[in-house]
């Protein structure tokens, strides 16, 4: 339940931060850190278990047909994680409260901060690799309403396009990936699968397994060739760009390449994917951000050279480059944070981030100053910094690896000491150019040093880059070995983290890089000339926007093929293919009559369908007077329940009743809208043509149901009608099928009815304001409005009335729901919109969302009590007076039913209401 509990509370603590906004800034700061402070503080906990080498886990079942389980493990890796995860979260928690202006919206940002923090911390803790895939995508959600935070700026927007557009196709990459670990293991739980390598590696699905899993694995982390998102990402504000790269986002893909390495590494095709795309991304981005003028440019690319380092050296295969990847993501996250915060107050208090811009802000910003060269200094790997020993034990592992590959390893070592020597280049320029290169006079604000708790994360920051530098044993060996152990899953190897090992090989490949860092810095415009030489001024977005606008041409062309934009032609598509489709399945002999004897017609039933007929003809002739046609769907929706009565559906009936009426109102309201009739313009041949589809189509489907109907069934109603009472504890059926057994369904109408909603309210909204009526009698006659005003508080009640006795005898939430819609929806027909919202003052958007954290919140109550989700429970108690009664949970439920309905029913149609009084007016 804790590792449940960690993972939720940042979720659970999203309403916080809007709600208190309005009570002080600081208010809301501390509303968002509340959830994740508790969160860590339930993750020290644990924390004595793993250390001590248990792995606490957790587990619900969820779908279990599909292995979906909401499952949970903490090992020392995931504890390593969640603690960078929440630990630098809070940090940027306080940073974010001086960093956002007065005009942005914190609440909100605090919100999806949260919102993508719980989603990072599934990410780590899963023990189910669907439910791991399901976290992921909630990161490339979330992070594209982070990165677009700002969405007025048109970089913003589309920074957060590219982002999802990238991750997001890495993402159906990855569930494919883990949909054939899932098979070829047997088991989708995540201990399993890393218990399970050898099966794997064996297994003739490895090969396009490991792609599958890696492609996502590079999108996410921003690995060549999908580096270029990420630098576009950078258009957030710097509180999320210093999250994103430090601990969140990018070290997903590091994170799933080391939680998987038990299950997919130890093979040659292991070795040359991810150690020589880890060795491209390196070398390749650190050479890019030797050139950038943007500091959070300059970072990103650094950023994305340091990710490469770390899948490198976990693609080498060798445990000893497992310690150094995951000490090198323990470095990189304190490093990194504190610079992308230093660039941040730099932006913050110089207003600009161009680096031929600054200069000389040691004067102005000292403290500032010496916070980023301690930072920078770790990056570039300097002595007595936490950036050095893990860049050394890469330089060893190099040369240990370029020795095993004999003649063409020397590669590696010098490739590796080039990526070393670029990043103390770009490190340098970063620090030099910026506090002591010559100023400008070109700053848009005079600078000065930031507010003091805003440099307090930066500070916290650099006592561990500081302290792990001097006395790494002391600070985070014993994490180290524990993180790794989750890893390596076995022994870990024996390892050194001395500041001092004698004159060695990576000590002189430190000693080179440095040196050739200074040299690359002195000649920078000499190579940056060579550079616009050389390479042509063609970007990864520049090919992105290509295959973009190729997509988008080629789906257009697709669409105009197939799709001319006629209703009607789509339709004769549609029925022409099922026609053709069926007389193939009926020439092989898979239509025609069956043994069993049909029921004789009685003539009620006959002169019911009879009607129909004739109605459903009158719309197919008179379709052009709009108000006929209207009228004559309404008969049949009428005679349809009216069927439903006769063969005893009274809920069917209801409910067709209640959904007639609704749509009735709608559709009359939008005539308001439209012309009388419509054009006459088919000729009559092609009328000829669709009566003959028509009439195939219709004898088709008669026919289908004809062979149906004569053939035995095997319905699964009578095990319905049989658990009812015991299982869902309602005679009902029909409305314990619809909150019980089947509710997951239902739980998904209703959010869909709810963005349905929400989507023809924005579609319809008027951004210039509905001009009123002027509620004369004309336009609402007397008998109306006092029949409409006597309506209310009956079909109120009524409403009531079915929704109590739904669970035993017809009714429920849904039906109850459109009565009542019906009846607020009535007054704004009757009296009129500025009538009706003088006195309906209800916001309709918060009852919809109420509906739905009901009805959510009903299913997670299961869980909370170890059943399924949406499982209800129901008892009898005895009351006083009103004597035993039944209280089930499944009315929660229903109620959320009933209040989507009502919300999302009120908000179209009154929505309707108001553009059809404005175009009347007009």
């Amino acid at each position: 339940m804790t590792l449940l509990l960690i993972v939720l509370l940042p979720f659970a603590g999203i309403i916080l931060p809007p709600l208190v906004v309005r009570t002080s800034r600081s208010a809301s700061a501390w509303a968002a850190a509340l959830p994740p402070a508790i969160a860590l503080a339930l993750l020290i906990s644990q924390a004595p278990a793993v250390f001590d080498g248990g792995v606490p886990a957790v587990s619900w079942s969820w779908l279990p047909a599909l292995g979906l389980e909401l499952a949970f493990f903490l090992d020392g890796y995931g504890l390593m994680f969640a603690g960078l995860i929440l630990g630098i979260g809070l940090l940027i928690v306080l940073y974010a409260r001086y960093y956002l202006s007065m005009d942005d919206p914190m609440g909100r940002f605090y919100a999806m901060l949260l919102a993508f923090m719980g989603a990072m911390l599934g990410i780590v803790l899963s023990d189910n690799i669907l439910l791991l895939v399901v976290f992921w995508e909630l990161t490339s959600i979330s992070s594209f309403l982070l990165i677009g935070y700002w969405r007025h700026r048109a970089d913003a927007r589309q920074g957060a396009r590219m982002a999802l557009a990238i991750t997001g196709a890495g993402g159906l990459c990855l569930l494919a990936g883990a949909l054939l670990l899932g098979e070829i293991v047997g088991s989708f739980r995540l201990q399993d699968i890393l218990a399970a390598g050898e099966v794997i590696t064996a297994s003739p699905l490895y090969t396009p397994t490991l792609v599958l899993v890696l492609l996502g694995a590079f999108a996410k982390s921003a690995q060549v060739p999908f580096h270029f998102w990420l630098p576009h990402a950078m258009a957030a504000p710097t509180p999320v760009s210093a999250y994103l790269h430090s601990a969140t986002m990018v070290k997903a893909g590091v994170f799933l390449i080391g939680r998987l390495y038990p299950a997919l590494s130890g093979t040659q095709l292991w070795f040359w994917l991810v150690t020589g795309v880890g060795l491209a991304t390196m070398v390749f981005a650190a050479y890019q951000a030797l050139f950038k003028n943007d500091l959070k440019g300059l970072l990103a690319y650094s950023t994305i050279s340091h990710l490469g380092l770390i899948t490198l050296l976990f693609g080498l295969g060798t445990p000893q480059g497992v310690v150094a990847g995951v000490f090198h993501i323990i470095n990189h996250a304190t490093f990194k944070a504190s610079l992308f915060m230093s660039a941040g107050i730099i932006d913050h208090e110089t207003g600009t981030r161009d680096i031929r811009k600054l200069g000389g802000l040691r004067r102005y910003m000292p403290i500032t100053m010496w916070l980023a060269a301690i930072a920078a200094a770790s990056m570039a790997g300097v002595p007595l910094f936490n950036g050095f020993l893990s860049k050394e034990m890469f330089f060893a592992e190099m040369v240990v690896e370029g020795q095993r590959l004999g003649a063409a390893g020397w590669t590696l070592p010098v490739l590796a000491t080039l990526g070393g020597l670029l990043s103390a280049a770009y490190s340098l320029r970063f620090v030099h150019d910026v506090f002591f290169g010559n100023e400008t006079g070109a700053l848009p604000r005079q600078p000065h040093e930031p507010p003091r708790y805003m440099r307090v994360p930066v500070e916290v920051l650099i006592v561990i880059c500081v302290l792990v530098g001097v006395a790494p044993s002391l600070v985070v060996g014993g994490l180290l070995t524990t993180a790794v152990s989750g890893v390596l899953i076995g022994e870990v190897p024996y390892f050194s983290l001395a500041l001092w090992h004698g004159i060695n090989t990576p000590l002189i490949m430190s000693v080179i890089a440095l040196a050739g860092a200074v040299a690359a810095y002195v000649h920078r415009e000499r190579l940056e000339a060579l550079h616009h030489r050389i390479f042509p001024p063609i970007t990864g977005k520049d090919c992105f926007d290509a295959v973009i606008a190729a997509a988008v041409a080629t789906a257009r062309w697709i669409t105009q093929l197939v799709d001319p934009g006629r209703v009607q032609r789509n339709v004769l598509y549609m029925i022409a293919a099922t026609l053709v489709l069926g007389a193939v399945g009926a020439a092989a002999g898979g239509l025609g009559g069956g043994s069993r004897a049909l029921t004789a017609a009685p003539l009620p039933a006959i002169a019911i369908w009879a009607m129909s007929i004739a109605a459903a003809a009158v719309i197919a002739v008179g379709h052009h007077n709009r108000l006929l046609a209207l009228i004559a769907m309404g008969v049949v929706g009428l005679l349809t329940a009216v069927t439903f009565v006769y063969i005893s559906a009274p809920d069917l009936a209801l409910t067709q009743l209640s959904v007639e009426v609704v749509s009735t109102v709608l559709l009359l309201l939008a005539l308001n809208l439209l012309p009388k009739e419509t054009p006459r313009e088919t000729p009559a041949w092609r009328r000829g043509r669709d009566a003959v589809i028509a009439v195939a189509g219709g004898g088709g489907v008669a026919a289908l149901a004809y062979a149906a109907m004569t053939r035995p069934l095997d319905s699964i109603s009578r095990y319905f009608l049989e658990q009812s009472v015991p299982g869902g504890g309602g005679h009902n059926v029909v409305n314990v099928i619809l909150v019980d057994f089947r509710g997951f369904d239902t739980f998904g109408e209703i959010t869909v009815l709810g963005i349905a909603a929400l989507c023809v309210y924005a579609l319809i909204y008027d951004q210039a304001g509905v001009r009123h009526d002027s509620d004369s009698e004309t336009l609402h006659p007397r008998i109306l409005l006092i029949g409409s005003r006597v309506m209310l508080p009956l079909l109120a009640a009524v409403a009531v009335y079915v929704f109590l006795r739904g669970h035993n005898q017809p009714g429920g939430g849904f039906i109850a729901g459109l009565i009542a819609a019906v009846a607020v929806v009535t007054q704004y027909m009757a009296s009129g919109v500025r009538w009706a919202e003088e006195r309906l003052t209800a916001d309709y958007f918060p009852v919809v969302g109420a509906g739905l954290l009901i009805a959510g919140l009903t299913g997670i109550a299961s869980w909370l009590v170890g059943y399924p989700f949406l499982t209800s429970a129901f008892t009898h108690v005895h009351w006083p007076v009103v004597g035993d009664f039944e209280v089930a949970s499944a009315v929660a439920f229903d109620l959320g039913v009933f209040l989507t309905v009502v919300g999302s029913v009120v908000l179209i149609l009154s929505q309707f209401g108001k553009q059809t009084r404005a175009n009347r007016e007009a």
